[in-house]
């Protein structure tokens, strides 16, 4: 499913040089294989999209959304059943709730893995 795209590639190397607050608090927490070595990485280019959060060894993707994305519920829905087609479980996560209840947010990811 990865495709290797320049285009996407230079994007996703952009996006993790200026990452949300949510996303520098959360990948701070999920770096440097801290949950029973699962491995995860981050604005990773996945087919035609660039996911928040990919553990390739659970198939599982983590999507943190923002205000941006009450008005793009319809391409999100798109974007995880493309997703989930390919094998993947998406879990996704309001920024606010990353932000306000992080340890909830990092207890539900860990359940996912498992």
């Amino acid at each position: 499913i990865r495709m290797r795209n320049p285009i996407s590639q230079a994007r996703a190397k952009e996006m993790r040089q200026r990452p949300t607050d949510a996303e520098s608090l959360l990948w701070r927490r999920l770096r440097l294989r801290q949950h029973e070595g699962y491995k995860f990485r981050r604005q990773v280019p996945l087919g035609p999209f660039i996911v928040d959060f990919l553990c390739l060894e659970a198939n599982l993707v983590i999507e943190l959304d923002g205000g941006q994305h009450v008005e793009a519920a319809g391409y999100d829905r798109n974007r995880t059943s493309y997703l989930q087609e390919q094998g993947f479980r998406v879990i996704r996560f309001w920024n606010g709730v990353v932000l306000q209840r992080t340890d909830e947010v990092v207890d539900e990811i860990l359940r996912n893995l498992s």
